[in-house]
């Protein structure tokens, strides 16, 4: 049997080539839209990639079947109870994919609804004649650590009480019905909005997660509930249209796609034209000079799913990016199916040494000159990590808006008070400060190392 991971940090999320060395078929499990390491790995081992096989629809990335299926010839399959645009391939509860003969590699379906109602499990079998399966892909029903949530709203006529209560059945009964040598391998990873407690690690086993995992310990229906659907991060707002997309009919992202370079006259005309400017860089580099207006969302974290909480699927825009990293940043956008992205510009630097009036500078304070700045004056403090992150402690006085609520909510502050952002570590507060200030605020400031390094000040 051939098995392969393949695991996106920036997004969290994991998809999966499983194939029968003796037949070369092979089938993909929650492909992403760029698919060409798929393709590259099956041609290089001589596969056949029949069949693209989604969990559920997708959330938080545009799945790659259209892709895989327009490349390969391959079939899409979804739960039985998946309605979708495009011809799809309904699997049922307990039905079996072989990829070889009758001893080859197996597929298995497991109905395991809750995260979503059409949302599956695949069993894998190295042998057809196994009585107990390799390991099980879980999707988003049970994760390394957590389980997904079911409050989402991304399953329109099903309420999230609903939705709880067929994860329960999926839970306690179906998944922790398995052997706990069986593998246990999860659509995503720690940092994803899909649940609130993911771990790091991305395969576990049955018997880890009966033993480890707060959702898999055995507790009632109501018990469930609660516990699962307290403390969970906002999503953010582009999960709706993500999981909408991934029912339709849709345009193709071309594998050698690649975004042009603008020169200063054209990204003029673009920005003039409405087009929102996201500056890639990191976030020091774009604190020393960034052009006013420009949102940073740097390329070295969770640029994909932050861009889509800033902006709007359907905006116009404009990448500025360290040299080599504009590829990889217009990658992160289409991965989300933000395709409205006109070009990069083609010399940042330059640009912004000939745009000078233009260029701005970004206020980032240690926690000791906010100490120094609340002395001297009212100042509007705003927590945006997620409520899971506030436990363990928060700035006396912060308002707290979550990252992924802040455009929506920036309202409810003043926009001529002096405003001091923070996170974690510094990274989400460059892109809040940033959009705050893109947004008409006269005086923003972020945390340098975040509530951190307010901690480490405050037990020094």
């Amino acid at each position: 049997m051939i098995f392969t991971q393949y695991y996106l940090d920036c997004l969290s999320q994991a998809s999966y080539l499983i194939a029968d060395e003796a037949s070369g078929n092979a089938v993909v499990v929650d492909p992403r839209r760029d698919i060409g390491e798929y393709l590259a790995d099956a041609e290089e081992r001589g596969l056949t990639i029949v069949g693209a096989i989604n969990t559920h629809f997708h959330a938080d990335f545009v799945s790659g079947h259209l892709e895989l299926a327009a490349a390969t010839g391959a079939w899409i399959g979804y739960g039985e109870v998946a309605e979708t645009e495009f011809d799809s391939r309904s699997l049922a509860e307990g039905e079996r994919i072989p990829l070889g003969g009758a001893d080859g590699v197996t597929l298995e379906i497991m109905a395991t609804p809750g995260h979503t109602p059409e949302s599956i499990s695949v069993l894998v079998y190295e042998h057809g004649t196994d009585a107990v399966p390799y390991g099980v892909l879980t999707g988003d029903a049970l994760f390394i650590g957590d389980v997904g949530r079911p409050d989402l709203l991304a399953s329109f006529g099903v309420t999230a009480t609903q939705l709880g209560q067929m994860l329960y059945d999926s839970v306690q009964h179906k998944l922790m019905g398995l052997a706990d040598e069986v593998r246990v391998f999860p659509a995503h990873g720690a940092g994803s909005a899909c649940g609130k407690n993911l771990s790091t690690e991305t395969q576990s086993t049955i018997g880890e997660q009966r033993r480890f995992n707060y959702a898999c310990q055995p507790m009632t229906e109501e018990q469930f509930l609660a516990v699962v659907t307290a403390g969970q991060p906002p999503a953010p707002e582009y999960f709706v249209y993500n999981a909408t997309l991934n029912r339709q009919q849709r345009d193709l992202h071309a594998p050698d796609a690649e975004l042009p370079a603008l020169d200063a006259a054209a990204f003029d005309a673009a920005v003039a034209a409405g087009a929102v400017v996201i500056d890639a860089r990191e976030n020091t580099a774009f604190a020393a000079g960034h052009l006013a207006g420009a949102i940073n969302v740097p390329v070295d974290g969770r640029m994909a799913e932050t861009v889509g909480m800033v902006t709007d699927p359907d905006a116009k825009i404009v990448l500025m990016a360290a040299d080599g990293e504009e590829g990889e940043a217009a990658t992160r956008l289409v991965r989300i199916g933000f395709d409205g992205a006109i070009g990069y510009l083609d010399d940042v630097e330059g640009y912004l040494l000939s745009h000078e009036s233009q260029v701005r500078r970004a206020s980032r304070l240690t926690p000791d000159q906010l100490v120094r700045a609340q002395n001297e004056g009212p100042v509007q403090v705003v927590d945006i990590r997620g409520p899971g992150e506030i436990e363990a402690g928060m700035i006396a006085g912060a308002l707290t808006i979550p990252l992924a609520e802040l455009r929506n909510r920036a309202g409810e502050l003043d926009p001529h008070a002096p405003t001091v952002l923070y996170c974690a570590g510094g990274w989400r507060s460059s892109v809040g400060a940033s959009l705050l200030r893109s947004e008409g605020f006269d005086d923003v400031s972020d945390i340098l190392g975040g509530y951190s390094a307010w901690d480490a000040m405050a037990l020094a």
